[in-house]
């Protein structure tokens, strides 16, 4: 079976590498879906979007929120570089609630759809 090498990182660590069987992020163009064998590929990750990956040897699907970046696919690797990113068991659901609250309070539509995109990882629509 084909896979995906997946490398999921941000300025301060990586997040999440391993083989997939696929991979879903939001760019600023639209959702995109990568199975092994997709064509090469350079986005612009929406910043404050969510990105799942489905590991290959069928373990719990991978969720986590990033911010701004750059995702690329080629030759069945594909590199999530993400300013900012979350794993949806890191979040702290009520720190997110918190943020939230606060930018719905204020003008940062940034720090709104980061907060957002935090509950979403932790499974929380918000």
């Amino acid at each position: 079976m084909a896979t995906l090498k997946v490398g999921l990182v941000s300025p301060e660590r990586e997040i999440w590498s391993g083989e997939a069987k696929m991979v879903v992020a939001q760019t600023v163009e639209g959702s995109l879906g990568i199975l092994p064998g997709h064509a090469p590929v350079l986005g612009v990750l929406l910043d404050g979007s969510v990105v799942k990956i489905e590991p290959a040897d069928g373990g719990e699907p991978i969720t986590a929120m990033v911010g701004s970046g750059f995702f690329s696919v080629a030759a069945d690797e594909v590199s999530v570089l993400a300013e900012q990113a979350e794993l949806s068991d890191e979040v702290d659901v009520s720190e997110a609630r918190r943020e939230l609250e606060e930018a719905l309070g204020g003008d940062d539509a940034t720090a709104e759809r980061r907060a957002r995109a935090r509950l979403r990882a932790a499974g929380i629509e918000a």
